[in-house]
């Protein structure tokens, strides 16, 4: 009886990385807000305690699956403003691209859609993803002073304004991926994007 009652007590031994990818696919379906622990728990297969023990709390572990995903998805997204063999529309161009192949899954940036409306509850997690966005931002607006310094973007263009523009399209592809897009729609969303180029930069 001794012996049996020592390996109940025993905590639950399971894949750490696993359970927090699994915890990621939770946030990306619901958000922040909408994830309870409950949902969490259950679809990782742990108890709350072995979460708390873990992760310390629902924060905590978000912060960590935003990372995972940023790491994981991110990238894939980023890399198309890094490369110098293209010029700055093609750049922007393969980035929107990038993004609305991996956002036709239906699901959507945890980046854009982790917290859409700032509580109480979630602030500090609200302004985290509010930065991630700007930063995305500046990359877009660091790759338009590039496109300058190259010499397909002309230096009367107004840099700011239209990172902005396309990081809205970025920003908004997600939520048309959301509310049902396809892929095929939102590449013509891109496409659409990419014809305003001209008025926006006055270049071809």
């Amino acid at each position: 009886m001794t012996a049996v009652t020592k390996e109940r007590g025993r905590p639950r031994k399971f894949d750490r990385d696993q359970v927090l990818r699994l915890a990621m696919e939770v946030f990306l379906d619901r958000g922040y807000d909408g994830a309870s622990v409950g949902d969490l728990t259950t679809a990782m297969g742990i108890n709350a305690p072995s979460l708390y023990a873990a992760f310390g709390c629902k924060e905590a572990l978000f912060r960590e699956a935003l990372d995972l995903y940023v790491t994981s998805a991110g990238p894939r997204t980023r890399d198309e403003l890094h490369k110098r063999d293209v010029t700055a529309r093609e750049a922007i161009q393969a980035m929107l691209r990038e993004a609305a192949r991996r956002f036709g899954e239906g699901r959507g940036c945890l980046v854009v859609l982790g917290a859409t409306h700032r509580t109480t509850e979630n602030e500090a997690v609200f302004h985290d993803l509010a930065e991630r966005r700007n930063e995305t931002q500046s990359l877009i607006r660091r790759r338009l002073k590039q496109g300058v310094a190259d010499g397909d973007v002309p230096s009367k263009v107004d840099i700011s304004t239209v990172a902005a523009f396309y990081a809205t399209v970025l920003n908004g592809l997600s939520l048309q991926a959301r509310d049902g897009a396809s892929r095929k729609q939102l590449m013509g969303v891109v496409d659409c994007a990419m014809k305003a180029w001209a008025g926006l930069v006055g270049a071809t």
